[in-house]
C-alpha cells in the first residue's frame, strides 16, 4: 500500500489509500499494544525497555496519521512529506521488530506461548478500532487496559 500512496496522484485515490492504511497500521498497532509487548515483557530479559522503545515507535505513527488525517491530499508538497516521514517511521519500527524483537521473544518463549500469541494479535487485529483517537493523549492499549510492569500484566 505504501507504493501506491508514494505514486499515486489522484487526490481522492491518495485520500482512499491513506484511509486503507491508517486502518491497517492502527488495526496492527493495537494487537501488538495488546499481546505482543505484554508478552514481551513477560518473556524477555530487558523486555520493558524494549516493549518501551516500540512503543514510542507507535506513538509517533500514530501522530504522522493524524497528521495526514488532517492534511489536504490536494496540498502536495505537506502531504508527500508527511507520506515519507511515515513510510520511514514504520519501515525503521518493522526492521527493528524483525531484527530485535522477534528473535528475542522466540529464543526466550516456549513454541506453544508464541502460536498462542501469534493467534491472540491476529483475532485483535479483527476487532480493533480503525482510526487513531484524533484528540487522545499518547496512551498505549496496554496503558489503556491498566498493565503495570511487574505485577497484574495479562498473560499472553
Amino acid at each position: 500500500m505504501f507504493a501506491q500512496l508514494t505514486t499515486e496522484t489522484d487526490p481522492q485515490a491518495r485520500r482512499r489509500i491513506a484511509d486503507a492504511v491508517t486502518i491497517e497500521l492502527v488495526r496492527h498497532s493495537v494487537a501488538e499494544e495488546m499481546h505482543l509487548y505484554p508478552a514481551v515483557r513477560q518473556y524477555v530479559p530487558n523486555g520493558d525497555a524494549i516493549a518501551d522503545k516500540e512503543l514510542s515507535d507507535h506513538a509517533e505513527v500514530e501522530r504522522v496519521l493524524n497528521e495526514l488525517e488532517k492534511t489536504d491530499t490536494a496540498a502536495a508538497a505537506d502531504f508527500d512529506a508527511l507520506v515519507r516521514r511515515l513510510v520511514a517511521d514504520v519501515t525503521s519500527h518493522v526492521q527493528d521488530e524483525e531484527n530485535n524483537l522477534f528473535p528475542a521473544l522466540a529464543e526466550h518463549a516456549a513454541s506453544e506461548n508464541l502460536l498462542e500469541l501469534g493467534q491472540k494479535v491476529q483475532s485483535a487485529k479483527e476487532k480493533a478500532p480503525t482510526r487513531p483517537h484524533p484528540s487522545a493523549p499518547p496512551a498505549t492499549a496496554e496503558q489503556a487496559a491498566g498493565s503495570r510492569r511487574g505485577a497484574g500484566r495479562p498473560r499472553p
